[in-house]
């Protein structure tokens, strides 16, 4: 990061100092110490700004799923607001953490995507995110927003089956290169998958949405929050009417991957104006409850959950977590 934009955030605390009349609520923020673009110095200068408004604690996450503790303990002793300071697999162990408290979540951008960040209106610029959260504290209106569920497993904002994940497994194999190389390491690696094995022998599954007739395709991305994710600063689009306050999925269903179908499907996904669910060969759904995604042939697809590959499986239901998460942002 740059000298200045350092020098801003050391700034910020002085610049939004506490009026009399507000009381400084509980921040706990929780810091991803691997996430891409976070070093000790840019955390200590973030909580340093950040005690400018609030009654700041800080702890980094150690291993897997240690956010997702941390953030049952805070809602336990009544912090007022988690921080997730990391990427969206540190915003997704938060969430999971916070999902039927009354303790609402807010994030600061710290990965190479930041998607969920963005999805709540706060800045992808860590100077600028810090200040928003700054304001905040004159503006407090957390709202209750819907987690998806597949198999179990809870998101925030996008889940795939088939290529896109696919990618973002083959990315998560290499994460010096994902940190070095960003979004053109995932452009990369899309192209290597889908000439190695899409090309040749793509997987064969179905679609079953609320217990309907079966819709075939080779990938399935599933929505709970518009758009999908970004390239760099380019909205990525596949489903329409998803949103983070409704208790339902959308999503689209690609029937083939062939050479000739590609193109077009790529350019609809970063078009500002075209519409991916118009394209021949793609079947889109929305406000639905329940999907239902099995692989034909018995074959295991690689499934991820807010751009984390989670594992192989041959079958994947989605919902709706019953119990809300509170955000404020």
């Amino acid at each position: 990061m740059p000298a200045a934009s350092l020098s801003s955030l050391h700034a910020l605390g002085d610049a939004f100092p506490a009026s009399a009349a507000t009381e400084r609520k509980r921040m706990l923020v929780i810091v991803n110490p691997y996430a891409t673009t976070v070093s000790d110095r840019l955390r200590n200068l973030v909580v340093a700004a950040l005690q400018g408004r609030y009654e700041v604690d800080a702890v980094d996450t150690e291993a897997r799923d240690h956010a997702t503790a941390l953030c049952r303990e805070a809602a336990a002793e009544g912090y007022d607001v988690v921080v997730a300071f990391g990427g969206d697999g540190t915003v997704n162990e938060a969430a999971n953490g916070l999902r039927g408290s009354q303790t609402p979540l807010t994030c600061l951008p710290g990965g190479s995507t930041n998607v969920y960040a963005r999805m709540l209106g706060i800045p992808n610029d860590i100077v600028d995110a810090t200040e928003h959260l700054l304001r905040l504290a004159d503006h407090w209106e957390p709202t209750a927003v819907s987690m998806a569920v597949v198999n179990d497993r809870r998101f925030l904002f996008s889940s795939g089956l088939g290529l896109d994940a696919a990618v973002v497994a083959r990315v998560d194999s290499h994460p010096h290169l994902k940190a070095r190389f960003g979004p053109y390491y995932f452009a990369w690696c899309g192209i290597a998958e889908f000439l190695g094995r899409y090309v040749r022998h793509p997987p064969q599954l179905e679609a079953v949405e609320d217990g309907g007739a079966p819709v075939p395709g080779v990938t399935i991305l599933v929505q709970k929050g518009e758009p999908y994710t970004y390239f760099r600063d380019i909205p990525v689009h596949a489903g329409e009417g998803a949103s983070l306050t409704d208790h339902t999925l959308a999503g689209i269903v690609l029937r083939t991957a062939r050479p000739s179908v590609m193109p077009g499907v790529i350019w609809r996904m970063l078009s500002s104006r075209a519409r991916l669910t118009r394209h021949r060969q793609v079947d889109g759904f929305s406000g639905i409850g329940e999907l239902v995604v099995r692989s034909v042939d018995g074959r295991p697809v690689p499934l991820h959950v807010d751009g984390d590959y989670i594992g192989d499986v041959t079958e994947a239901v989605y919902t709706v977590d019953e119990a809300p998460l509170h955000v404020v942002a």
